[in-house]
């Protein structure tokens, strides 16, 4: 009985295998979608926007290179003078100017927008990955027109947030004490929105353009830990050498409150480092189009928080922009998710039955990966 009892509450509490990466990628959405509210908090109790990436990613590098060295000890191929030219441009890429671009572009706008805009990557990426002919477009299919529709509605509603702010639809009516609180944070009022914006455009070309780089350079250096901690390093020696030549002011290397030594470690740690661990994990499982169908919800995550906890406005342009870029994100996907169950319903041995095609087909659609994504 007490066997028949145990049993029982293992299967009333355990998770299902096809569940795992859905909760995943839920958890990570939360996370990532709290690392815009907490930076731009620090941004405005004056944290340096060159010292406090910095930082993060020494914090990274830390937590990274023992999985790199221990994980891929046996597999890692050995380094020569042309790897170490192309880690050293994915970390000017992927993370100097892809979060050098972000910090500026989140200081001039808002955490909501900010995450709106990444919702173009996905269709940035299919149209790098067209160019470098990683990817097929295929005009004369359904999956080939609705990821050229959801390209174009991307772009246009990423120009709608840069070009259109329009009026507030809305604000909360914070309490006094709570807004007492906001101007000792700082607000969004007197900064160059469409800088911001553009800015952040920047961001989601160099965080695409990471994505495609590293398509090639995994299959000369596949190991994932390692490209990303050589990465991580380059980009940490990049952030000082220009630390150290603009910020001068000494204060700027100081941390000086809590709230910015958790935000430090907050995006350092947690979303740089565990985050990605989560999205290697999901990628292996569900790919990278399982991973960005999940862009959407860091959105609504992100202005739910930023909205309670920094009393963040809503403008009509951004709205629009933000539901069209949604829209294009889910053609793209839908689109590419169709493709793969075509190319494995190809693939299959003609010799399957037409049950067993249609399970391999399932499950490829999620596995079979368009090109490997990675943290922003």
């Amino acid at each position: 009985m007490a066997g028949t009892g145990s049993s029982l509450t293992k299967r009333m509490f355990s998770v299902p295998d096809h569940a795992k990466p859905h909760m995943a990628m839920a958890v990570f959405m939360l996370v990532y979608s709290g690392n815009h509210v907490f930076m731009r908090a620090a941004l405005d109790m004056g944290a340096s926007k060159l010292v406090f990436p910095l930082y993060r990613n020494i914090i990274a590098l830390v937590f990274l290179v023992p999985f790199a060295y221990f994980v891929e000890r046996k597999d890692r191929p050995p380094l020569t003078v042309s790897l170490i030219i192309q880690f050293f441009l994915l970390g000017l890429v992927g993370i100097t100017l892809n979060q050098g671009f972000y910090i500026f572009g989140l200081d001039n706008t808002s955490p909501t927008f900010a995450s709106a805009l990444e919702n173009a990557v996905p269709a940035v990426t299919f149209i790098l990955a067209a160019l470098f002919r990683l990817e097929q477009v295929q005009l004369n299919s359904k999956n080939g027109v609705a990821k050229v529709l959801g390209t174009l509605t991307s772009v246009i509603g990423a120009s709608v947030i840069t070009l259109y702010k329009g009026p507030t639809i809305f604000g909360l009516n914070l309490p006094s004490n709570q807004s007492n609180f906001l101007l000792l944070l700082g607000d969004a009022k007197g900064k160059n929105w469409t800088l911001g914006c553009i800015c952040l455009i920047g961001h989601c070309l160099c965080w695409s353009s990471w994505i495609v780089l590293q398509a090639f350079i995994l299959k000369r250096y596949p190991a994932r830990f390692s490209v990303y901690s050589f990465t991580c390093f380059f980009s940490v020696l990049q952030f000082l050498a220009i630390a150290a030549y603009i910020e001068r002011d000494s204060q700027g290397w100081r941390v000086a409150s809590g709230g910015e030594l958790f935000s430090i470690f907050y995006a350092g740690l947690v979303v740089s480092g565990i985050g990605f661990g989560i999205q290697i994990w999901v990628i292996e499982r569900g790919g990278p189009v399982f991973v960005s169908g999940y862009l959407p919800l860091q959105t609504f995550l992100a202005a739910v928080m930023s909205s309670i906890a920094l009393g963040e406005e809503f403008y009509l342009g951004g709205i629009i922009g933000a539901v069209l870029i949604m829209a294009g994100l889910f053609l793209v996907v839908w689109g590419r998710s169709e493709e793969s169950m075509l190319a494995a319903e190809k693939i299959a041995p003609s010799s399957t039955s037409g049950s067993n095609c249609l399970v391999g087909a399932g499950k490829s659609s999620l596995v079979r990966p368009l090109l490997p994504t990675s943290v922003e």
